[in-house]
C-alpha cells in the first residue's frame, strides 16, 4: 500500500511540474493548462507510472495500458515524455528516451488496433 501511495504522490508531483514548465514547449500557458487538464483524465495514475516506468527505467506494460495510452494521445504522450527526458539529470540519455516514447507508442498503437 505504502508503493502505491508513494507512486501516486510521485505522479502528481511529476503533472504539478509539468503543468508549471510546459509553456518551454512554446504553447501558450492556457494552452499548456488546458492540455495537461485534458491528459490528466485519461489515464490512470498506476499507467501514467508504468508509461514512465516504461521509457525511463526497462520496465513492460499491460496491454490495458496500452488501451489507456493511444486513447490519452500522442500529443499528451510527447509532452509529458519531452518534459521528463529534458530534465538536467536526465538530458544526457534524452535521445535515448524519445525513441523508447516513441517505440512504446507505436508498440501500443499496435496493440490497440489489433483488439
Amino acid at each position: 500500500m505504502t508503493k502505491c501511495n508513494s507512486q501516486i504522490t510521485t505522479l502528481f508531483i511529476i503533472i504539478a511540474l509539468a503543468c508549471a514548465v510546459v509553456p518551454a514547449f512554446s504553447i501558450e500557458e492556457s494552452e499548456a493548462k488546458s492540455l495537461w487538464d485534458t491528459c490528466v483524465v485519461k489515464i490512470t495514475p498506476k499507467c501514467a507510472l508504468d508509461i514512465i516506468a516504461v521509457v525511463f527505467e526497462n520496465a513492460t506494460i499491460s496491454d490495458s495500458c496500452c488501451h489507456e495510452l493511444v486513447q490519452e494521445g500522442k500529443v499528451c504522450h510527447d509532452t509529458l515524455i519531452k518534459y521528463i527526458a529534458d530534465r538536467p539529470t536526465l538530458i544526457a540519455q534524452e535521445t535515448q528516451y524519445l525513441k523508447k516514447r516513441d517505440d512504446l507508442w507505436n508498440r501500443c498503437v499496435s496493440i490497440s488496433t489489433t483488439a
